[in-house]
């Protein structure tokens, strides 16, 4: 894990996440909480899958997956900001950390496609 930034990026937004589900499910957000914990934790998970890849397009699969998981959250983030459930102050690292993994994210699925 320590070689793989990735795995390790997505590893430690996922202990995030947890934390950040929590105070939302303190603040009786229980739905919200819930969708946030699920989409946050499940990129890493995904990323981590794609590490035992069966094929090139396998690792492209699960990695697509992650992607989406990461605007997932990135949406019930900025929901949770927006919908004043967080703070700025407790969403916007998470935005920022969210935003680059999506970056990431996108990159290999794109280098992965384009490259036979």
């Amino acid at each position: 894990m320590k070689d793989n930034l990735i795995v390790k990026v997505t590893y430690q937004f996922a202990l995030q996440v947890m934390a950040a589900a929590k105070l939302i499910r303190e603040r009786r957000e229980y739905d919200l909480a819930s969708q946030f914990w699920r989409a946050g934790t499940s990129i890493g998970a995904n990323v981590e899958e794609a590490q035992a890849a069966q094929s090139r397009a396998d690792f492209r699969s699960k990695m697509s997956i992650a992607a989406k998981e990461a605007r997932e959250t990135h949406y019930w983030l900025q929901l949770a900001r927006d919908g004043k459930v967080l703070s700025s102050q407790e969403a916007d690292a998470l935005l920022e950390t969210i935003q680059k993994i999506r970056k990431i994210l996108t990159s290999i699925v794109k280098s992965t496609s384009e490259n036979p």
